[in-house]
């Protein structure tokens, strides 16, 4: 077993606190427990126990996220410590050496990367821009065989932002029933939409062997909560919550006190509501931006998410773009070579706003050297 690099992850870990600004995220800069939170929700908060969590999650979390998806309940529901664990418990439980994945691709590598490490085998189908970063279905389907143990989609995808269309769901959906495989989905940007209207979950596909994984980190605003979660078929929830008796065992209590609060149906929209007013102030503010070099750079703005891809023209790897930036600028962006795309990079404009101009302007003096 060993496990490669994972390049986005090791360079965000080694620059984010070395740097005066930071573009690599890809959620929208966190508020405080007092900004966020009512008087009544403070006051539970330091009148609870900090004692072991619940291993599957509190009653009142996973029936608060079961509300989401409609006809699931809490036996639907197994959570975690961010989706990320999602991920990696999901691949533990069903994936042998020698199973094949087909994985999407540009994507957040985690899955990409820790499958490798276990011996399975991963395969990969692009998202085109020439398509507005949405998969050709036909290239999809023939790459899916009897082999195929599991689809990796992420949707509404990192790093573009685009957001697959309910037809497209729906139609990877009957791919895998086709074959009998599982599908894998990191919904962790849905809610974030820039329409304020929620994209189409694969909850929605109704099939037994569809895994959705989601958390607080991106959409909601509360990546320091660590709490992600799986919803599924009753029996898998079972298989994954016994794979979690081995990793984390339990989330935190205050953050699953302050998750049940979050995603209770009464307050869930509030927060979603929030999160898209920012992105939508400071995506305006970077689109003005990114039009001064419409020249050189090729960019879709995305339809979900804290997150712009952009492409661009000038002879530089991106590796050594994002370092010329980070030296010069003192600005963290993500280099696109860490996805597998070189003459790309990816900007988190989630930032404060003052934080995301001030940013901009020094990245500028960059690209005007170029």
């Amino acid at each position: 077993m060993k496990f490669e690099q994972f390049q986005l992850e090791r360079n965000q870990s080694l620059w984010e606190g070395k740097v005066d600004y930071n573009l690599s995220e890809s959620g929208v800069h966190p508020g405080t427990i007092k900004s966020l939170f009512d008087a009544d929700l403070i006051e539970k908060i330091e009148n609870t126990e900090i004692t072991y969590g619940f291993t599957e999650g509190s009653i009142e979390l996973r029936n608060a996220i079961a509300s989401i998806y409609t006809g699931a309940t809490e036996n639907n529901v197994q959570v975690f410590n961010g989706s990320a664990e999602a991920n990696m418990v999901a691949i533990l439980t069903l994936m042998e050496p020698g199973d094949e994945i087909v994985y999407m691709v540009p994507n957040y590598l985690q899955i990409y990367g820790f499958a490798r490490g276990l011996g399975v085998n991963v395969t990969t189908f692009a998202l085109k821009e020439s398509l507005g970063w949405k998969p050709d279905m036909d290239e999809l389907k023939s790459m899916v065989t009897e082999k195929t143990k599991m689809i990796c989609i992420c949707n509404p995808n990192n790093p573009t932002g685009a957001v697959l269309s309910k037809d497209m769901v729906h139609g990877i959906g009957k791919i895998a029933q086709e074959v009998d495989a599982w599908i894998l989905v990191d919904e962790v940007y849905r809610g974030a939409e820039l329409n304020r209207k929620e994209c189409t979950s694969f909850w929605e596909i109704d099939y037994d062997k569809t895994i959705v994984n989601c958390g607080l980190s991106k959409a909601y605003g509360l990546p320091g909560l660590r709490i992600g979660w799986s919803i599924s078929n009753a029996d898998y929830i079972q298989k994954c919550w016994a794979t979690n008796d081995y990793t984390s065992l339990s989330v935190g209590r205050l953050s699953d006190v302050i998750a049940s609060h979050v995603l209770h149906p009464d307050n869930r929209m509030k927060t979603l509501g929030r999160i898209r007013d920012a992105l939508t102030e400071n995506l305006n503010i970077f689109q003005k931006w990114v039009d001064n070099y419409s020249d050189h750079f090729s960019f879709i703005p995305p339809a979900a998410g804290a997150m712009a891809f952009i492409g661009y023209d000038w002879e530089i790897n991106s590796t050594e773009l994002f370092e010329k930036v980070r030296k010069e600028a003192s600005v963290l962006l993500v280099a696109g070579d860490w996805y597998g795309m070189d003459r790309y990079l990816r900007f988190g404009y989630g930032a404060s706003q003052s934080h995301l101009m001030a940013a901009l302007d020094r990245v500028t003096t960059i690209f005007q050297s170029l």
